[in-house]
C-alpha cells in the first residue's frame, strides 16, 4: 500500500554554478584559515612563556578548521557533522567576541569570525550541505 503524504522530496542537486560558487567560499575560508595559522607561527615567537602553551593550542587549532574547510570543500554533500562544527565555533566565538568588551583580541576577531560565518553560511546554501544528512547524495545539476 503506498501512502501519498503530499510532500515531494528535493531531489535535485545545486545547479553546477551555484556549487562552484560555494565551493569557491569554502576555499577562501581554508586559505584565510592557513593565513591565520601563519599568522599565529609568529605570534607563538614573540609570546612571554606563561602564554605560549595558549598561543600554540589556538594557532595549531587553525589547522583543524582548515581540515575541516577541505573536507567540506572535497564533498560538500557527503559530510554529515563538520557543517555544524564549523557553524557552532564560529557563531559561539563571534558571540563571545561581541560580549567581551573592549579587549584586543576581541576587537580584532569578531569581524573575522562573523565574515566566516556569513561565507560558511552561503557555501551551505549554494552548495546544499544539508544533503549530507540524507540517505542519497546528489551531483551538481547541469
Amino acid at each position: 500500500m503506498t501512502v501519498d503524504t503530499g510532500v515531494h522530496a528535493t531531489t535535485d542537486g545545486p545547479t553546477a554554478l551555484a556549487d562552484r560558487i560555494g565551493r569557491g567560499l569554502l576555499a577562501l575560508c581554508g586559505v584565510a584559515t592557513l593565513g591565520a595559522f601563519a599568522l599565529g607561527i609568529g605570534i607563538m615567537a614573540t609570546v612571554p612563556p606563561e602564554r605560549l602553551m595558549s598561543e600554540a593550542w589556538r594557532t595549531f587549532a587553525y589547522l583543524v578548521f582548515a581540515g575541516l574547510y577541505a573536507m567540506l570543500l572535497a564533498a560538500p554533500r557527503r559530510q554529515r557533522g563538520p557543517w555544524e562544527l564549523v557553524f557552532a565555533h564560529k557563531i559561539a566565538i563571534t558571540i563571545f567576541a561581541v560580549t567581551a568588551g573592549d579587549t584586543p583580541d576581541a576587537k580584532a576577531t569578531w569581524p573575522i569570525d562573523l565574515a566566516l560565518v556569513v561565507a560558511t553560511g552561503l557555501a551551505y546554501a549554494l552548495c546544499r550541505g544539508w544533503y549530507g544528512w540524507r540517505s542519497t547524495t546528489l551531483v551538481p545539476s547541469r
